[in-house]
């Protein structure tokens, strides 16, 4: 039986599909999973073991449509629900199964500050698309595989932090889910022990102005290395300190002690730190303000002008975890 998963973007929504990948592979007899994603996140699901084959969102839609019809898919698995996906299940004309993506009741949560999300994580509304074909819930959690190729030597290490290190995700897709820059200096200064900051290319001079409280203790990664490198600085690192973004899934992944740190959004989408049934120790730390959460993604920046729910966030309260739980 043959199966074509569907989710075009993001890093973390990419990586919150994997349970569905695995659960596919090991229990439905004789599945050959294929899974359709841009090609700018291929390097997230290249090594999945459970995967067989990447098919990848590239400049032509029409080869691409038509080498999805050459493999004769049994069923589409779609997990990002959009207008995309949507031409792909009427070109290939194939059985499929949606992700549903609860857009009333996080509208009537933004806007009309109405909480209807029903209290199930995105995980198990990814797992219900394949309910149908007796797949269950293992309770293993999230997945990521880092090829061999993106393993960190120990030199490219600082000789300081060898030895154990926090890591502190300091980017995130929009600038709402962030900690401004002066609280992360704050935070960092208020840790007594070796940082390694995370993030891309995007985040590196910031990275710069927060290594700058203490350049021994705080190593700035930020740019140095790709996707898959990060993620091994994450499976290297005593415990996580992110925003909610992609880095703080993969966290989860390699069941990483968290302490995350939420602004515009809320877990109450569902999108929090998953570890299935094992038990790791999550702390999440929300500022209550009427205006939150304003957007189920985030925005450059505060519609209101205060950015109170990342502003009054207790540093000395979160040092005081991050020292505890390492």
């Amino acid at each position: 039986m043959k199966f074509l998963v569907i989710r075009f973007s993001s890093i973390g929504d990419i990586v919150l599909t994997t349970p569905v990948v695995r659960c596919l592979k090991q229990q439905v007899p004789g599945a050959e999973v294929h899974f359709l994603t841009k090609k700018s996140f291929r390097g997230i699901v290249e090594s999945n073991p459970y995967i067989d084959k990447v098919m990848l969102l590239e400049d032509s839609w029409e080869l691409m449509v038509h080498e999805l019809k050459l493999e004769e898919y049994d069923y589409i698995i779609d997990l990002h629900h959009n207008l995309r996906t949507l031409r792909v299940k009427r070109a290939l004309k194939t059985k499929s199964f949606s992700f549903n993506k609860l857009n009333i009741q996080k509208w009537l949560l933004t806007v009309l500050k109405i909480n209807t999300m029903p209290p199930i994580h995105i995980v198990d509304r990814n797992l219900a698309t394949v309910k149908s074909l007796g797949v269950i819930n293992d309770g293993k959690g999230l997945d990521y595989f880092i090829p061999e190729k993106d393993v960190l030597k120990q030199k490219d290490i600082p000789a300081s932090h060898q030895f154990g290190f926090i890591g502190i995700v300091i980017g995130a897709a929009l600038d709402t889910k962030k900690l401004p820059v002066h609280k992360l200096k704050e935070l960092c200064s208020r840790i007594e022990y070796p940082i390694i900051l995370l993030g891309g290319p995007e985040d590196r001079a910031n990275g710069d102005e927060i290594a700058s409280v203490d350049a021994i203790k705080v190593y700035n990664s930020c740019g140095k290395f790709n996707l898959n490198e990060s993620a091994d600085l994450v499976r290297k690192a005593k415990l996580i300190v992110t925003h909610d973004t992609g880095l703080m899934h993969i966290a989860a992944a390699f069941k990483k002690p968290m302490v995350s740190v939420w602004g515009n959004t809320t877990p109450l989408f569902g999108m929090n730190a998953y570890y299935g049934n094992n038990q790791v120790s999550d702390i999440k730390h929300e500022v209550t303000v009427s205006c939150r959460p304003c957007s189920k993604i985030g925005y450059k920046k505060c519609p209101k002008g205060h950015f109170k729910c990342m502003e009054l966030q207790d540093m000395g309260k979160i040092a005081k975890e991050v020292l505890l739980l390492k």
